[in-house]
């Protein structure tokens, strides 16, 4: 016999994507929701079809003007424009601001992949383009599929998430083996040991999985890295952008 599980009903200001994850819902609810997150996925693909190649840059929203972390960010996404990357960040101030800030001051690309929270996230002043996704998993997709390298500056468990993912898809070959940068190393080596003498140690990981992230402390150092694995190991190439043309449900 089935077991029959009573949940209390989602209050209704509930955020969408909490009522999602608090369990079944009837099944015309949640075939209507597949359909709703398919159409989020397509307009991701619409709106950043054409904007590689990138490089993404994750950080917390905390660090401001000012602050040495945010100049960091600023100072990296000027030279990754310079190098001819597109700066893309989850289009939030802090640290994220810093780098599309950066990607403009040298008058490169910048854009955002924005979420919708509770307490509302604004994008910042200094995107060329961004997209506000419902769903943290469908921003994510999109963080990791036109980019060809990652940089993960001071933050929480937002950024420790998305640099996390990403190193899982190295290390199962879901991707390929794309930078995977972290800065300063004085912010992150406490995490690095933390892996080498807790994970590593114990066989959780490998040492080879923990040689998918690399710690720098130059903007310009880091930028150059990207580029050179770029050239060199993935085959990337300067060309002319491509022009927008219309086709089936891009454009």
């Amino acid at each position: 016999m089935a077991m029959k599980i009573d949940r209390p009903p989602a209050p209704p200001d509930a955020h969408e994507e909490a009522r999602f994850l608090a369990g079944p819902q009837d099944r015309t609810s949640e075939l209507l929701r597949v359909f709703r997150i398919a159409r989020e996925l397509i307009r991701g693909f619409r709106a950043l079809h054409f904007v590689g190649p990138c490089v993404s840059v994750f950080g917390s929203t905390h660090f401001a003007d000012g602050d040495p972390y945010y100049q960091m960010g600023r100072d990296l996404g000027k030279h990754l424009a310079e190098d001819g990357f597109t700066v893309m960040t989850g289009g939030g101030p802090g640290l994220m601001e810093a780098a599309n800030r950066g990607a403009k001051d040298a008058g490169g690309r910048s854009v955002g992949c924005n979420i919708e929270l509770p307490h509302e996230q604004e994008p910042n002043a200094y995107l060329d383009h961004w997209i506000t996704f419902r769903h943290f998993y469908v921003r994510k997709v999109m963080l990791v599929k036109y980019s060809y390298a990652f940089v993960g500056l001071p933050g929480g468990f937002g950024t420790m998430d998305e640099l996390f993912e990403v190193a899982t898809l190295v290390q199962t070959g879901k991707v390929k083996d794309f930078p995977i940068i972290l800065m300063p190393s004085a912010f992150w080596a406490p995490l690095i040991a933390f892996m080498r003498d807790a994970l590593v140690a114990q066989g959780t990981i490998a040492e080879h999985d923990l040689g998918h992230l690399t710690m720098m402390d130059s903007p310009e150092e880091a930028a150059q890295h990207i580029k050179d694995v770029s050239l060199k190991t993935f085959g990337l190439t300067y060309a002319q952008p491509r022009h927008k043309r219309r086709w089936f449900l891009f454009e």
